[in-house]
């Protein structure tokens, strides 16, 4: 098995591995990038390239508090937050998200999201844009996984779908969307850490390289006369791709924000790279990496923000330790597709499982809501400074266009190429819509 450098650990289930990037081994415990590339073999490489970026508000973020905040309700419903002017005239927001509301006509806040089964903490409808309830045999897959297998890759040393989120505490929160009935050929391109600094060559030459390649299809020769399924089948074509993405170093050059002009670094803002509690960073390099890693060829990038679980303090904790670097960080990601000229290329959405009890309880918190909740659309050539959808006096309920998780997927689909009636099959070999019955917003097109 071909290693680049780093050091042994052993981890839990007692295989010696090394925590830097292998071709056989890559992120998901022996998932190969091989594996990871075998779309391309599948679909071909389509030349169109558009993109999604989305981000995964860890744990739900109170919608009311965000985009859609309810000055005419009683105190312990509206809450401390008051209402700003955006630079569309109509549309207000909260006043700590303050470069949100200079770039509203770029974006589309979200007002009437529903979906939600039952108010569980999981990024799957947000990934699927389906309830993880009844599942076909496989389970569903998220987007990422659906566009490698449909569209392949647009550049052939950067993989299609890339998820920059951690393992977090609670592992539905560091999801970045499962490949399901897909299967693992599809699953998200993990690096983190170590991993990084070895998706380059180093000191090792390409003609050694090349050398140790040898042995490498020596192994996987003997690996697939064991393998009475053939599953590995056409491996030599894709270990070829995943040399080229090492020889090529273009997935690495996007990773390495020291080619970035500092002062965008610097416009993307300062967070924190750790895991909030169980949850994910509050981490604006990963926005400005998504931002790279589109541009590189990456057809979907999925990232994870936070833990806006605010039982208690909800105001405090959206106040001071999430909301003005998430405002920094998705403001600067948006203007910066919109000044490079690929906002008509990239779609952006941001949002998190459910919404927030309109009642602020005793803790000053606000819980689980599964009937409504918000996020925000931006780019995608999408009809913007818009909002879409509505609730009542109270932010409790629906009045007006409600918006299912499966509609927003929808729209994504139609963006990026796919037919949303499209159909493929699990793992009973029973055919599966892309898209429960849910068309594209008519609103964004």
């Amino acid at each position: 098995m071909l290693e680049m450098t780093g050091t042994k650990q052993r981890l839990c289930d007692g295989i010696t591995r090394r925590t830097a990037l292998r071709i056989g081994a890559l992120g998901m415990g022996g998932l190969s990038l091989p594996g990871l590339l075998r779309a391309e073999q599948a679909s071909g490489i389509r030349q169109s390239h558009k993109s999604v970026i989305m981000i995964y508000l860890v744990g739900a973020s109170p919608h009311q508090d965000m985009y859609d905040l309810k000055m005419g309700a009683p105190l312990e419903i509206r809450g401390e937050f008051r209402p700003i002017p955006t630079n569309v005239p109509g549309i207000d927001i909260c006043e700590h998200m303050p470069y949100m509301a200079k770039i509203m006509d770029r974006c589309v806040p979200l007002r009437s999201v529903y979906g939600s089964p039952n108010g569980s903490h999981d990024s799957f409808i947000c990934c699927t844009g389906r309830s993880f309830v009844n599942q076909p045999p496989g389970g569903w897959p998220a987007i990422g996984p659906v566009v490698s297998k449909v569209s392949g890759a647009a550049h052939p040393a950067v993989p299609p779908f890339i998820g920059l989120a951690p393992d977090s505490g609670h592992p539905p929160y560091g999801s970045p969307g499962l490949p399901g009935f897909l299967g693992v050929g599809h699953a998200a391109f993990r690096p983190s850490g170590p991993a990084q600094a070895d998706m380059v060559l180093n000191a090792i030459s390409q003609d050694r390289l090349k050398d140790r390649s040898s042995l490498l299809q020596s192994v996987d020769r003997l690996r697939r006369d064991i393998d009475a399924r053939g599953a590995l089948k056409g491996i030599d074509d894709l270990n070829a791709q995943a040399l080229g993405i090492l020889t090529s170093g273009k997935l690495a050059d996007a990773f390495d924000l020291s080619r970035e002009d500092p002062a965008i670094v610097e416009r993307y803002g300062k967070g924190d790279k750790k895991n909030y509690g169980d949850g994910a960073p509050r981490n604006p390099e990963h926005f400005l990496l998504a931002r790279r890693l589109v541009e590189a060829g990456a057809r979907v990038v999925t990232l994870n923000f936070g833990r806006w679980d605010f039982h208690s303090q909800n105001f405090s904790e959206a106040k001071n330790t999430h909301l003005p670097i998430f405002d920094r960080a998705l403001s600067a990601l948006i203007e910066d597709l919109h000044d490079r000229g690929m906002s008509d290329d990239v779609a952006v959405v941001a949002w998190g499982e459910f919404g927030r009890t309109p009642q602020i309880n005793k803790d000053a918190g606000r819980d689980h809501w599964p009937q409504v909740g918000g996020g925000v659309i931006a780019g995608g050539g999408f009809r913007t400074g818009q909002v879409i959808g509505s609730t009542d006096r109270l932010g409790a309920e629906i009045a007006s266009r409600p918006v299912h998780f499966g509609e927003v997927h929808a729209s994504l689909h139609r963006f990026i190429g796919i037919d949303p009636e499209t159909k493929l099959h699990d793992l009973a070999g029973r055919p599966q819509y892309l898209i429960d019955g849910h068309k594209p917003l008519q609103e964004l097109f």
